[in-house]
């Protein structure tokens, strides 16, 4: 189904099936598989391939030579019907690929709304990407990888397969990382480390000053007081009855597998 107020280039090529929504604009030689849907509004530039089971909200811009949906690179993988999910006011650029998702997975690769994903940025099988991050130029996320809103991840920097990112996080260029960044803090280097918390971020983002004083509070527990992760995230739980946002350091600990860095 295409609605009749969508514009699409005659050298595009959409096939049967595919839900084309109203003002959706397709430019020159794109190809829209048969399962996939496209939300109003949103901008495809030109030499774009999206396949698969692929659900696109409303408001984007895909940039030319992008890839969405396609078959991905787990060999394990023989072609169950998984699928990608795609909010609303993202940004993606030239180049990027987002593939599919697994069984071994949830089945899904899903990204949320309002974010920015920068030239050549790779998303992998099964991750799932919030609101509002930032992936700059050559980013590569491994499988499995989740990223928290607001998490800003610089150039040139490649994501361990089933590694967590906390929400506010900020990852500096050309970084490995191969354990889990709780939220708020600064990492960087291969493998990464800890720098410290993002201070300013959060101030422009409207933490009060009782909350930025509590996080820092708990970046001392975790980074400066020698204790072991068990210990901290007694103490970090202790700090949550008054500050609430500790919360989110605990609930990252209780989810963290691989460990965080340290």
């Amino acid at each position: 189904m295409i609605n009749q107020s969508a514009i699409i280039h005659p050298s595009s090529i959409i096939e049967k099936g595919a839900i084309i929504h109203d003002n959706v604009y397709i430019g020159p030689f794109c190809f829209i598989g048969a399962q996939v849907e496209i939300g109003a509004r949103t901008i495809l530039k030109s030499h774009i391939v999206i396949n698969g089971i692929t659900q696109i909200g409303e408001n984007n811009q895909i940039y030319q030579f992008a890839s969405l949906g396609e078959i991905n690179q787990d060999l394990k993988y023989v072609k169950e019907p998984t699928r990608i999910e795609i909010g609303h006011y993202n940004k993606i650029r030239e180049n990027v690929t987002i593939h599919r998702g697994t069984i071994q997975g949830k089945q899904v690769t899903k990204i949320g709304n309002d974010n920015l994903l920068m030239i050549n940025v790779h998303i992998a099988h099964d991750c799932i990407i919030g609101d509002h991050c930032v992936m700059a130029n050559n980013v590569t996320l491994g499988g499995h990888v989740k990223v928290d809103d607001h998490a800003i991840i610089g150039g040139m920097t490649a994501i361990h397969q089933f590694c967590l990112i906390g929400t506010h996080v900020m990852i500096g260029g050309c970084s490995g990382v191969v354990q889990d960044i709780p939220p708020f803090i600064i990492a960087q280097g291969n493998h990464a480390t800890p720098f410290g918390l993002n201070i300013e971020g959060l101030k422009r983002r409207g933490f009060s000053r009782s909350s930025v004083h509590a996080i820092r509070e708990a970046y001392k527990i975790l980074y400066r007081s020698n204790k072991t992760i068990e210990s901290a995230n007694i103490a970090l739980k202790l700090l949550a009855i008054e500050h609430p946002i500790i919360n989110k350091f605990v609930d990252f600990l209780t989810h963290s597998q691989r460990g965080i860095i340290r």
